[in-house]
C-alpha cells in the first residue's frame, strides 16, 4: 500500500512502514499521525511477523508539524492550539503508541537520521532501535516550551533512569548515534552507507522467528513494570507453558536434539 504521508511495503514476513515526508523531515502533521495509525493497523495481519519503521530522505522523524501549531495560534489563539495540540497527541498516543507496544510481534526502528520531539518518542516506543552513525536524537520539547508527549515521559527514564532523562529534556541537545547506543537508547550502530541493507536484513531475521514466542515475551517485558516478582514469575511459568503448543516450539526442539538449525513458521 502507498499514499501520500505513509507508505507500506511488504517483503514477505516484514512490514517496511516508511514516513513520507521528507521535505519537512518527516514531521508529524495531524493528518500524518492519522495515515500512520491505520497504516500500523493493518500490521495486526498474522501474514506479518514484525514490522520496521523509518523515514524516507535523511531524516527519521523531525517531531510534531510545529508550522501548524503556529497557524492554530495565529488563527484562532491559545484556544485554538491548545484544541490541536490535544486531539494531535491523543490521536498519536492512542493509535501509534499503544498499537506499537500492543502490536503481537517485534517493531523495529531504522533511525536514519534525526529523531527530534515526537520522533524521539515514536523511536523509544518501538521494541529494538537500530540507528544510522549520522543519527541524532534530540528531545526538543523544551525549545518551545512544551512537556514530553510520545510516551516518552514513560519510556525514556526506564531505558537511561530518570536522572538522565531530565537532562535530555531540560538540555534538549542533540545526542549522537553512539553516545546514544552507550546511554541505552539505540541496541546498535550501524555505518551510514550501509545503513538500510544491514537494518533490514536484521529485521528480516526477527520476521522469521519464532513470532509467537516473540509475542509472549513482548508481552512479559511490557507486565514486568507493574507486576512483584512472584506475579511475574507465574505469569513466566503460563507463557512458556502455553507454547510448548506451538509448531514452531516442537520444531525448535527437535532442531537443537538433531543439531540443526531450527526453521520457524511463526506458528
Amino acid at each position: 500500500m502507498h499514499n501520500s504521508l505513509v507508505s507500506l511495503t511488504q517483503d514477505d514476513t516484514l512490514a517496511i512502514i516508511r514516513l513520507n515526508r521528507p521535505e519537512t523531515r518527516n514531521a508529524l502533521s495531524h493528518a500524518m499521525v492519522k495515515e500512520l495509525g491505520a497504516t500500523l493497523k493493518t500490521c495486526e495481519s498474522k501474514l506479518i511477523r514484525a514490522v520496521y519503521i523509518t523515514g524516507n530522505g535523511p531524516a527519521f522523524c523531525s517531531g510534531a508539524d510545529v508550522k501548524e501549531f503556529a497557524e492554530q495560534l495565529e488563527q484562532g489563539g491559545p484556544a485554538a492550539v491548545a484544541t490541536h495540540i490535544e486531539s494531535l497527541a491523543t490521536q498519536l498516543h492512542e493509535d501509534v503508541i499503544l498499537q506499537i507496544r500492543s502490536l503481537d510481534k517485534p517493531v523495529i526502528a531504522g533511525v536514519n537520521g534525526v529523531a527530534a520531539g515526537a520522533g524521539f518518542s515514536l523511536a523509544i516506543a518501538c521494541d529494538i532501535r537500530l540507528a544510522s552513525n549520522n543519527a541524532r536524537f534530540l528531545m526538543a520539547y523544551a525549545n518551545i516550551g512544551a512537556t514530553a508527549d510520545g510516551g516518552s515521559s514513560y519510556f525514556l527514564p526506564r531505558l537511561v533512569g530518570i536522572g538522565k532523562a531530565l537532562e535530555l529534556y531540560t538540555a534538549s541537545q542533540p545526542v549522537g548515534a553512539q553516545y546514544a547506543k552507550e546511554l541505552g537508547l539505540v541496541e546498535q550502530v550501524i555505518p551510514s552507507e550501509n545503513f538500510e541493507r544491514h537494518s533490514l536484513e536484521m529485521a528480516t531475521r526477527i520476521s522469521k522467528g519464532p513470532t509467537l514466542a516473540y509475542a509472549k515475551v513482548k508481552q512479559l517485558f511490557n507486565n514486568s513494570w507493574n507486576n512483584n516478582l512472584q506475579s511475574q514469575l507465574q505469569e513466566e511459568t503460563r507463557a512458556i507453558t502455553e507454547i510448548t503448543a506451538t509448531k514452531d516450539f516442537q520444531n525448535g526442539i527437535k532442531a537443537f536434539s538433531q543439531k540443526r538449525s531450527p526453521w520457524f513458521e511463526g506458528i
